[in-house]
């Protein structure tokens, strides 16, 4: 293995965790939702829809930004994307209990795929209709990705290494493997990692549709998003955030943290095909999956779930499937497999922190949710796609995250 190209993990854990979601606004709603069944996909209700070709979304839902910064002012300044993953990092936060730790080794590494996207647009709208004095003085810093690190540093005074990472749809995985790298080196002794994303606005909308990547079904929101299915026909745009706290396993069990898992491996690369599909045997997948078994020092017959990157887009939940198949031989048949966007529709930066947390969750309660809307699976792919939730005990789960670009990264979960 060339080096760089695996993550070596073995010994960081999660002491904290945090979420905004189109199924509630914590972990604990979160967890709720899946259990209960709840799907996060319905009518867009944020803006106008009647100029936009699709009308529904998987939408964060009864969120107060005032109340999730604690000040009105600060809301005001400060992107929907900056407000969910605030609040999810505040929640990680008080769970991880750090208050104590140094604040120049507290690290922050959170990302998003698009940033405050629609304060460009509309700051863009002003400058054309009223000129450059009425674009907005926050303008720069609501939109750019790095924003929501420096202000959840600046809020809690976290001196240490601070920085997004943005790679599309495998930001929030990318942003953990780095975290826990910071770790290792000795940088910090703990990093606050994940992503957040709120794309949902015309931009957003009409750009995703442009590329013919999002389902049209305006009459059947709920059964829009149908990853591995037969008829899928396209992704459902979602928003939210997902955040963890990462330290050595010794660092944690020191202070006396509650361990909630650990995070025993990861792989990442490039497909190197194409800006925006995946390259159409898997490979650059597979390849992810292979490193993150290898850098957690597990066989394939000891993954008790795999949340997959699952689209329900034609070319990506095929590739997917290959990949599976290529990384786990005939276990791929057996090996249960689900989709958390057929829920909550697809996140962008923020997919790979929510769905570390689903991941979390079923490693403490047993629970596995089904993957929504499956009424006949795709004749190619061979994989054993859940259609009802699973109550199982699981040990090492493995969740993909693949992003435009070609970025694949692989992350794999262990009970605490």
């Amino acid at each position: 293995m060339r080096p760089g190209a695996e993550s070596q993990i073995m010994s960081i854990v999660i002491t904290g965790m945090g979420a905004v979601s189109p199924i509630g606004n914590s972990v604990a709603e979160i967890f709720d939702g899946l259990k209960q069944g709840q799907n996060g996909i319905a009518p867009i209700e944020r803006i106008q829809t009647e100029n936009l070709p699709v009308k529904f979304a998987g939408e964060v839902k009864n969120f107060d930004p005032v109340l999730a910064l604690g000040d009105a002012k600060k809301a005001r300044q400060t992107a929907r994307y900056i407000h969910f993953g605030y609040a999810a990092a505040r929640e990680a936060i008080e769970q991880a209990q750090i208050s104590a730790i140094p604040r120049d080794r507290v690290g922050v590494i959170l990302g998003s795929g698009m940033g405050g996207i629609e304060v460009f647009e509309d700051n863009v709208i002003r400058y054309h209709e009223k000129g450059a004095r009425r674009v907005n003085p926050f303008f720069i810093p609501m939109s750019i990705t790095n924003l929501l690190a420096g202000w959840v540093a600046i809020e809690y005074g976290f001196e240490g290494p601070n920085f997004s990472i943005s790679t599309a749809c495998a930001t929030a995985n990318h942003c953990f493997l780095e975290g826990a790298s910071m770790i290792e080196r000795g940088l910090c002794d703990v990093v606050i990692a994940g992503g957040s994303e709120a794309a949902i606005n015309n931009s957003g909308i009409s750009g995703f549709s442009a590329m013919k990547a999002l389902s049209t079904q305006n009459d059947s929101p709920a059964t829009a998003s149908r990853p591995f299915d037969r008829d899928r026909h396209g992704f459902v745009l979602g928003e939210g955030a997902g955040v963890l706290i990462l330290e050595s396993e010794e660092h944690a069990r020191k202070r006396g943290a509650r361990i909630l898992a650990r995070l025993a491996g990861g792989g990442m690369n490039c497909d190197a095909h194409h800006i925006t599909s995946p390259h159409p045997e898997g490979r650059g997948a597979a390849q992810a999956m292979k490193m993150a078994l290898s850098a957690s020092r597990l066989n394939p017959d000891q993954i008790d779930w795999i949340n997959a990157h699952g689209t329900s887009t034609e070319q990506g939940d095929l590739a997917e499937s290959q990949a599976i198949c290529s990384t786990f031989g005939n276990l791929a048949t057996s090996i249960p497999v689900s989709s958390t966007k057929s829920i909550l529709g697809h996140c962008l930066g923020a997919a790979g922190g929510i769905e570390a947390i689903a991941a979390i969750l079923a490693l403490q309660e047993g629970f596995i949710h089904a993957n929504f809307n499956l009424k006949e699976k795709d004749a190619n792919i061979p994989l054993h796609v859940l259609a009802s939730p699973l109550e199982k005990n699981c040990h090492a789960i493995l969740s993909n995250s693949f992003g435009f670009g070609g970025h694949n990264c692989s992350v794999i979960f262990t009970a605490g």
